[in-house]
């Protein structure tokens, strides 16, 4: 069971137009980079993007969205990106924000085969009641607004009905992973990756250093192979290939 590809663009090559993904990363960190310079290479458009944030101006995933590659955002954080907020605030792109601990459990929910759950955060704000601007007009009005949800007390406290998320494909960055598809992430980036490898129908991951199965302490695996359909060993330079979003030195 070799789950690994010869490159990131034969991984990618079957992703088709109008295609969701769940994409890793926090902030720039852990983001499949290789995995999305091969996509947008590929030339799928019209993507539904499940990922905490959309990259920075010319990095993660914001390659695609200077492109015009995606049509709608699920996510938590707009960050440094210019562009994605040009995008949303002049009506080219739809953007659900979530709050970050509800999108984390909503990718969690998804891969695990639970469709729904209840959670009290958001309880009492637009989040729950519904009118959050998911897609505005060119002159500034709303056209698309989030609808109101489904709440239910639980032991005297209200709770908001979420819905897990699953995608039709999953792109991950991992630090190890082995040729069954195990994988093992680093620090800050075990902190989405892991739930959007279990989201994706098909998941796709782009590895720092591949290992032969069993070279892995089973202790260790963050995301076993069952959820990952294939692989793409990164080069040197490309796992090297790492941007500071923020580099603070001593003043």
């Amino acid at each position: 069971m070799n789950k690994v590809r010869p490159s990131a663009s034969e991984a990618v090559a079957d992703i088709p137009d109008g295609a969701s993904l769940a994409v890793g990363g926090f902030g720039l960190s852990g983001v499949p980079e290789t995995l999305i310079r091969a996509l947008h290479a590929q030339g799928a458009c019209r993507l539904e993007i499940i990922s905490n944030n959309c990259g920075v101006d010319g990095r993660g995933l914001g390659v695609l969205l200077a492109a015009g590659r995606i049509a709608r955002v699920t996510g938590s954080y707009v960050g440094e990106n210019r562009e994605f907020a040009r995008q949303y605030l002049s009506g080219e792109l739809e953007v659900e924000l979530v709050p970050q601990g509800t999108l984390a459990e909503r990718l969690r929910a998804g891969g695990a085969g639970i469709p729904a759950f209840y959670t009290p955060a958001g309880v009492g704000t637009a989040v729950a009641q519904g009118g959050l601007p998911w897609r505005y007009a060119p002159d500034g009005s709303v056209t698309v607004a989030s609808p109101p949800k489904e709440t239910r007390e639980f032991a005297g406290r209200p709770h908001v009905l979420e819905h897990g998320i699953t995608t039709d494909f999953a792109l991950v960055r991992a630090w190890r992973g082995d040729r069954h598809g195990n994988l093992r992430f680093r620090q800050a980036a075990a902190n989405f990756n892991p739930l959007a490898a279990m989201a994706g129908r098909v998941t796709i991951a782009e590895v720092e250093e591949l290992v032969e199965p069993g070279e892995l302490d089973p202790n260790d695996i963050h995301v076993p192979g069952i959820y990952v359909q294939r692989v793409t060993v990164l080069t040197a330079e490309e796992a090297t290939d790492k941007q500071i979003e923020k580099r603070t030195v001593r003043s």
